[in-house]
């Protein structure tokens, strides 16, 4: 695929995330695609990504990307994202807070015959933890040396 065919792929893939159209995943993904998550485990299968993804439109049912950044290199696709959503339902084993949270997050993609087949995500774990308030984010006093 070409540079531009590879950021369409991505942009489309976004679009329908945006739109909770989870039933037009299955056009993006190979079913064997395998995702590396920022919370340290390993998603094998487009059913069980499915699954993951339909887990966080739950909790997050307002979620929204914004896309930043696109860059490519050979079958991989990167893209630098921030997401916004409302905690509403349950989240990793955590009861919905109705707090809003915005964070960063970066995928690199890679793609064999127009579609996914392996994906890494790191996303601000720490940040949306404390825009939470699972986790106290630490007091600052003053300058920083």
């Amino acid at each position: 695929m070409s540079v531009e065919e590879l950021k369409a792929l991505e942009r489309r893939y976004y679009e329908a995330l945006n739109k909770k159209n989870l039933a037009a995943l299955s056009e993006f993904f190979a079913s064997d695609f395998v995702e590396h998550t920022s919370l340290g485990s390993e998603i094998g299968g487009f059913e069980e990504y499915k699954k993951y993804i339909n887990d966080m439109v739950k909790a997050f049912p307002d979620l929204h990307f914004t896309l930043h950044d696109f860059i490519t290199e050979g079958d991989k696709v990167a893209v630098r994202w921030t997401l916004t959503g409302t905690h509403k339902g349950e989240f990793r084993g955590i009861s919905p807070t109705n707090k809003k949270v915005t964070m960063w997050g970066i995928d690199i993609d890679r793609v064999t015959d127009g579609k996914f087949v392996e994906g890494w995500c790191r996303f601000d774990t720490l940040g949306m933890m404390e825009q939470l308030g699972i986790i106290l984010a630490p007091k600052t006093t003053g300058s920083h040396a």
